[in-house]
Order: structure tokens, then C-alpha cells, then sequence
């Protein structure tokens, strides 16, 4: 599991590689700075070899690049991925002292925010996936709380009761240890990141 932690965010994340399958079609990066905290995770179309390719390219741009506004960081993923297999693309960017997130995302990649009042964000992504082909990007912007919760996973898991699962004060670990209990699955490239907003 890799964990982040600082002043202001509190992070891990945990993956497992389709059974039978040497490389991870699903591939992460977060980092934090003074101003902010930025996140991707990319799910290779299919598995294996060219599914690991392409989201490692993903990744590889975003480590480059995150200084960049979200909209451009998902085309220089876009065109990263020309002549590659493709991938399902969530970029988001927590920017602390305006206490706002910038997100966007392509593909089956599911994203939750819960504030500590109660209410769960759940931004729909575009439907396909980046591949290198015009793609029109739906970047949306929305405040957080203190002490808000997020969770972002890829299509090996199927989690369920959301809410439920992130309210309280439940430590960040302890959500994970239920998640990866509940939701093991060895069938798909599996990826999640979990992490609360100091």
C-alpha cells in the first residue's frame, strides 16, 4: 500500500494485478505541493503487457506535467496514448488555500467525495476512453470541507453503500482494510485511493 501524508492530506492507496498476469493494467500517481494535491489514476483498456504500457504513459505525463491545468493535463494524456492501447483517464486537483477540487475524467473510473455534514459528490465522467482521438473533456469544480473524505477506484472493484462507508471518523486505514476484505478481486486489475482532506 503507498500512502502520502502532510498537513494537508492524508492519502493510500492499494492495487492488485489480474490473476495470471505479470503487469497491472491500472496505474497511479499523486503527489502533494505547498498549493495543492493532485491525483490520476489510469485503467488500460483490457489487461497485461499493452494495458500496463498505456497507463504508465499516462502517469509518466501527469509526474511531468502536474503543475498544469487539469483540462490540459487530460489532452497531454490524450495524446500520449496515440498509438497505444488506450485508457480510462481521472485527473483531479485539490487546490488547498481556495479549499476547491478540479476534476475530470474519462471512462469507467468512479470518484466520491463525502463532507463530514453529510453530502457525497459523485461527478459523472464522460463515457470512453483516451486514445489519442478529439476527445471533449467535462472538467467540473466543486469546494470541499475540512475533514472531507475521497475515494477513486477502477472498474476491478465493485464497492458498494458509499456513504456508509466513508461517514464518520473512521480512519482512513480502517476503510481500506474493509474495502480490500469485502471487494478482494483477483479478476481484473484492480485499483483504489482513499484519502481525507485535512
Amino acid at each position: 500500500m503507498t500512502t502520502l501524508i502532510n498537513n494537508n492530506v492524508h492519502v493510500l492507496a492499494h492495487q492488485t494485478i489480474k490473476k495470471g498476469k505479470l503487469l497491472c493494467g491500472d496505474s497511479y500517481f499523486f503527489t502533494s505541493t505547498d498549493q495543492y494535491f493532485i491525483c490520476v489514476l489510469a485503467d488500460g483498456l483490457g489487461s497485461g503487457e499493452f494495458a500496463n504500457e498505456a497507463s504508465v504513459a499516462v502517469i509518466n505525463v501527469i509526474e511531468e506535467f502536474h503543475h498544469a491545468p487539469v483540462e490540459e493535463l487530460m489532452e497531454l494524456c490524450n495524446k500520449v496514448l496515440i498509438k497505444k492501447r488506450g485508457a480510462a483517464v481521472c485527473v483531479f486537483k485539490v487546490h488547498y488555500e481556495s479549499k476547491n477540487i478540479i476534476y475530470s475524467s474519462v471512462g469507467n473510473i468512479r470518484f466520491f467525495l463525502y463532507s463530514p455534514t453529510g453530502k457525497l459528490t459523485y461527478p459523472l465522467p464522460v463515457t470512453g476512453y483516451l486514445s489519442g482521438r478529439p476527445q471533449n473533456y467535462h472538467t467540473q469544480c466543486f469546494t470541499y470541507e475540512a475533514n472531507s473524505k475521497f475515494l477513486v477506484f477502477s472498474d476491478g472493484f465493485n464497492i458498494q453503500g458509499i456513504k456508509a462507508l466513508l461517514k464518520g471518523y473512521i480512519p482512513i486505514e480502517t476503510i481500506a482494510d474493509i474495502i480490500i476484505t469485502k471487494y478482494k478481486n483477483n479478476d481484473d486489475d484492480s485499483t483504489f485511493i482513499l484519502g481525507s482532506l485535512l
